[in-house]
């Protein structure tokens, strides 16, 4: 079996940049299974693969497996990714801007723009936002991510989600996000006893005149994800908890800047209106190529 794959860089204007995601699109004869299998191949933080819907008026179903085989849901890079894909492939009916993707129960609105010379931007309705409870311990949090307590900023740290549920720590400033090297089996138990998958640590104390709203690292170990240059499904709580907390005026739009410290600066739109909460963003088709997969007799 022959199966087609692609490589986008995602939150990115050019190749090389932002975070890549590697697609499948037309998987649907592939176990679960060989799509891990793949996954582990590929060995990016998400592996996405397009099926075949299976609730009524959604046009493209989404699943999405990290390396250590774990599927994971929310739209974040890993969709984007695979809308990117789909506009300039010419997979889209032509005269429609608005789609609706199927990523595991959630049915959820996408408007993608025409594509240019510049690209093709993509706009994703997140799940309502959901506000899950604090972690109090800050010596506990900052032995996890290798910093002095000193270095957490005042704000609490919290658990939220916008379709995936991520504990968000505020950091004190750039360099104290910057410093942080993660102790992976003390953060993995951190998360697993906050009941979240990751780690955002973020600041709002900016440089002056900074052109974004926050600056941002994400970590996972809960599902084998070192270190992410950008996570939707955490910068989209983020937006929402600094809305409701007002730093942020509601309606707001924020721009989020993450992957720095990877080399793969990334740059993730937000907008929060209540309780929609919208991700927008940009990319290319970096690469391309098909795996060969031989069946043993």
């Amino acid at each position: 079996m022959d199966v087609p794959f692609y490589w986008v860089d995602v939150f990115a204007t050019t190749a090389l940049a932002g975070n890549p995601l590697a697609l499948v699109p037309d998987a649907d004869a592939l176990p679960d299974e060989t799509m891990q299998a793949i996954a582990r191949e590929f060995n990016q933080s998400e592996t996405t693969f397009l099926v075949r819907p299976d609730r009524p008026g959604a046009d493209h179903q989404l699943r999405s497996f990290t390396p250590a085989g774990v599927e994971v849901f929310g739209a974040g890079h890993n969709a984007m990714g695979a809308w990117i894909w789909l506009a300039l492939s010419g997979r889209l009916d032509a005269g429609r801007d608005t789609f609706v993707q199927q990523i595991g129960d959630d049915l959820l609105t996408v408007r993608v723009s025409a594509p240019s010379s510049t690209g093709v931007e993509v706009s994703m309705e997140q799940s309502a936002p959901r506000f899950l409870g604090r972690v109090d311990d800050r010596v506990a949090l900052a032995a996890a991510l290798g910093l002095d307590a000193g270095d957490l900023g005042d704000r609490p740290a919290e658990v939220a989600s916008t379709g995936a549920e991520h504990l968000l720590v505020p950091a004190r400033n750039m360099k104290a996000v910057d410093a942080a090297q993660p102790d992976t089996a003390g953060l993995r138990k951190l998360l697993a006893d906050a009941g979240a998958e990751g780690c955002y640590l973020y600041t709002v104390d900016l440089d002056p005149g900074a052109d974004v709203g926050a600056y941002a690292r994400f970590f996972n170990p809960t599902v084998g994800i070192v270190e992410d240059p950008a996570t939707g499904t955490a910068a989209g709580p983020l937006a929402a908890v600094l809305v409701r907390d007002g730093l942020v005026r509601d309606p707001a739009r924020i721009v989020i800047e993450q992957g720095r410290r990877l080399g793969r600066a990334s740059r993730i739109g937000l907008s929060v209106d209540g309780a929609l909460v919208t991700i927008t963003g940009s990319g290319i088709v970096a690469a391309e190529g098909v795996l060969h997969l031989f069946s043993r007799r």
